[in-house]
């Protein structure tokens, strides 16, 4: 034959101990949830901006070219003046126009506040030598990648022939301009991508044609990140 078994009733001084025991978990999780944030708020500071940021430091100085600024004038056919949003990526462009240098290009877009030929324009410009030419300022809208504009920063690059070739100075330079402008906006290589990615244009040629030197190209900049955050 069973037993009746009574449940004890709980007193008042248990109830209050569990409560107690309760809080005391609560804050340890939320505590726990802080400095995890408080982490991710150091490694990853992107995740966080809702605008446009810049992060700053001396490893990120270090790492910046030597860039020629010469910015556009501001006109509604090359340098709008529109703000850009938060910046999600690096967008490479190649100019098409073969042997044409940098300067030659950053002249082509400042012309067309008088032409009104076309919209186009650009961030930054990587010449046949290596050398880069500020065109737009990173916070502003460059007109070079149509719906990604807005949230993107544009590099044309220049190359000698019609293949869209790099040479290896211009070369270089981009990947030193891409890790970067990567470290400046908390991005990796992943969030450096062509026009072609945008909108199917064949550009820029060479890395459109060839997903091997695209690839690598990424894995360069990869490893000009990390050597920058191990100096």
């Amino acid at each position: 034959m069973k037993k009746n078994r009574r449940k004890g009733k709980i007193t008042s001084a248990q109830r209050k101990r569990q409560v107690q025991r309760k809080i005391r978990l609560g804050l340890i999780l939320l505590a726990a949830l802080m400095v995890g944030i408080g982490i991710l708020r150091i490694i990853k500071p992107g995740w966080f901006a809702i605008g446009y940021f810049e992060l700053s430091g001396e490893e990120i100085d270090a790492s910046k070219p030597e860039i020629d600024v010469e910015l556009l004038t501001v006109n509604e056919y090359s340098r709008p003046g529109t703000e850009t949003e938060k910046i999600r990526g690096i967008v490479v462009h190649y100019t098409a126009n073969p042997g044409s240098t940098a300067m030659d290009n950053r002249n082509y877009f400042e012309g067309l506040k008088d032409t009104h030929t076309t919209e186009a324009s650009s961030n930054f410009v990587v010449g046949l030598e290596g050398e880069i030419v500020q065109c737009v300022p990173t916070w502003e809208v460059a007109y070079a990648s149509n719906s990604r504009n807005i949230d993107t920063v544009s590099i044309e690059c220049c190359h000698p022939y019609e293949d869209g070739v790099f040479t290896d100075e211009t070369y270089r330079s981009m990947v030193q301009l891409c890790a970067w402008l990567c470290l400046k906006f908390d991005l990796d290589e992943e969030d450096v991508i062509r026009h072609y990615d945008v909108t199917g244009k064949n550009c820029p040629k060479y890395f459109v044609e060839d997903e091997g030197a695209w690839e690598q190209f990424r894995t360069d900049i990869k490893k000009a990140i990390k050597k920058t955050k191990r100096s």
